[in-house]
């Protein structure tokens, strides 16, 4: 624990630092007037948001020693987060500098400049398309790879348009070191999100993967497997990720996040294990066998720690047994005597995934799989209903559980539900791994 709270310091001090630049630049070496508490309010807000918009392209760049400590999830969930705040602080910069002094109109006024008037509804309009798709892109029916192009261009016009303004405006940006500290900035900012788009396909294109069966699984859920063609494949720790393409060529906005569920001693050879959920995973059993494919990765810190040889809990719901089941296979093939439980929700028990195979593990390892069913058929005998407190009470260690490691990957308000019940009962916060599926 001590150590991620150094990286959270670290990394958290950069990102506030970066927040708080703009604000110094703009008060050192100005000698302009002072235009009242909330025009420089107002004008404040504005110069953060920029900020904080432009450090969106970094969280999104998946540098992995920036990401190591955090897992690239928690570093999405902290860009949507971050991305909130900053439409907030956008939206707020024109409001409150019209509100104290009327003047500010003229910024929106076709007849005193309309080219200033219409980049600057064109700014607001991106600001609205980018919060509102990103939260309810569902609802819209907008397809993953639609949303990532829209979300992509109009975040790059937001940028542009942001830094072309507070050049025009220039009250706090002269003399010119300050324009061109501001422009070298938003110059990064657009790197990185040529660096994703262009720079990372370019590395993988060198290292092709090629699916060599598509298996259909219980439950809606199909199992990837590749193969790598002429290189050596991708080493990584179970648990990890990788976000793949099926295309011939890895330029392409379909690029999905999924978890390796196969802990082969050959990196040649991986498997992906994905359930029906979106636009494109209801078209996987259509992929032909021998299809192209490229990957990113691995990613994520959802793994064992080396340095921990206690016991395991692992609490899953649905597809989210994927990394746990890589763990799980990594310590059959160690010939773990470990002591672990997996406690494994579903909706029924048709769609257990993996379940021959935990039925096997069981005989060959010290592991318990409880299985809850939330509509049980009339022949089950086994726990029902959804994951709760009552129910881990019954499966857990009773004493030292401090003494364990617990994963949790799932759905959301199962994950809340069992993060919030292990708390309750004493388990340390450092002692809870979590994976979270969702990322956009």
């Amino acid at each position: 624990m001590p150590r991620l709270f150094k990286y959270i310091i670290f990394w958290g001090g950069i990102y506030l630092s970066a927040l708080v630049m703009p604000l110094l630049f703009a008060a050192w070496a100005h000698t302009g007037e002072g235009r009242g508490f909330w025009v420089e309010f107002g004008v404040a807000l504005g110069l953060v948001g920029l900020a904080m918009l432009a450090l969106q392209f970094a969280l999104t760049a998946r540098f992995r020693k920036a990401t190591l400590p955090f897992g690239v999830d928690s570093i999405l969930q902290f860009h949507r987060q971050a991305g909130i705040i900053a439409f907030f602080f956008i939206f707020a910069h024109p409001i409150i500098l019209i509100l104290a002094d009327r003047r500010y109109l003229e910024f929106f006024d076709p007849r005193v400049n309309a080219p200033r008037t219409i980049f600057l509804i064109v700014a607001m309009l991106c600001l609205l398309i980018l919060i509102v798709l990103s939260i309810w892109r569902e609802k819209f029916r907008l397809s993953y790879e639609w949303w990532r192009f829209t979300h992509g261009v109009a975040a790059v016009l937001l940028v542009g348009i942001g830094l072309a303004h507070a050049l025009q405006v220039g009250h706090y940006l002269e003399p010119t070191w300050k324009k061109a500290i501001w422009i070298a900035f938003t110059g990064v900012a657009f790197y990185l999100i040529g660096f994703l788009r262009l720079i990372k396909p370019l590395r993988i294109w060198r290292r092709p993967w090629r699916i060599a069966e598509v298996r259909n699984e219980p439950g809606d859920v199909w199992t990837l497997v590749l193969d790598a063609e002429g290189h050596a494949g991708m080493k990584h720790d179970p648990g990890q990720f990788v976000w793949i393409t099926v295309k011939k060529i890895p330029f392409a906005l379909q690029q999905h996040p999924f978890s390796i569920a196969s802990c082969s001693p050959d990196p040649r050879r991986l498997e992906l294990t994905i359930k029906e959920l979106g636009d494109w995973t209801s078209k996987l059993g259509q992929i032909p066998p021998g299809s192209r494919a490229f990957l990113e990765g691995p990613y994520g810190t959802f793994t064992l720690d080396e340095n921990f040889d206690g016991g395991l809990v692992f609490i899953v719901g649905g597809i989210g047994v994927t990394p746990c089941m890589s763990m799980l296979r990594a310590l059959r093939n160690a010939n773990s005597r470990r002591k672990m439980l997996l406690i494994y929700g579903n909706k029924t028990h048709d769609a257990i995934v993996f379940n021959d195979e935990l039925e096997a593990m069981q005989r060959e390892m010290d592991l318990t799989v409880v299985h809850v069913v939330e509509t049980p058929s009339d022949d089950w005998h086994g726990e029902t209903g959804f994951l709760t407190g009552e129910l881990l009470d019954r499966y857990l260690p009773g004493d030292q559980r401090e003494d364990y490691h617990y994963y949790i990957c799932g759905p959301d308000p199962m994950m809340d539900v069992a993060e919030n019940a292990l708390m309750d009962r004493g388990v340390p916060l450092w002692n809870i791994y979590i994976e979270r599926f969702k990322m956009v």
